[in-house]
């Protein structure tokens, strides 16, 4: 499936959290949705370019798929990507913890001198 067609097809909690994260409305960072990851087959929910970022949203089908997923992670991080995944759940249950998580991780890509939790 092609990203445009992601795009039109996103989940409700794909849609929850394009809604804080567009137009730069969560600490001024630049988001894409649905966006191809250059020299890979795959596309990823949420992407920061600038500080590297990816933020991925695991439904309830991503528990029979947990070695894939790893073997994504493995290869998109490979290209110099720092991969958050956020289950449906918590982003239904705590978003203010996952928008300050993908900040935290933001800041620390863009700022090597910060230090790691």
């Amino acid at each position: 499936m092609v990203a445009r067609e992601l795009r039109q097809r996103q989940t409700p909690a794909e849609e929850n959290l394009w809604q804080h994260l567009r137009n730069r409305r969560l600490d001024n960072l630049k988001f894409r949705r649905q966006t191809p990851i250059e020299n890979t087959a795959y596309v990823v929910d949420f992407l920061c370019y600038e500080a590297r970022l990816v933020v991925e949203l695991d439904g309830g089908i991503h528990a029979n798929q947990v070695e894939a997923d790893a073997i994504r992670q493995e290869i998109i991080e490979a290209q110099g990507y720092t991969v958050l995944r956020f289950t449906n759940e918590q982003l239904a249950n705590d978003l203010e913890s996952v928008l300050t998580m993908i900040i935290i991780s933001a800041k620390r890509k863009s700022s090597p001198y910060l230090p790691s939790p």
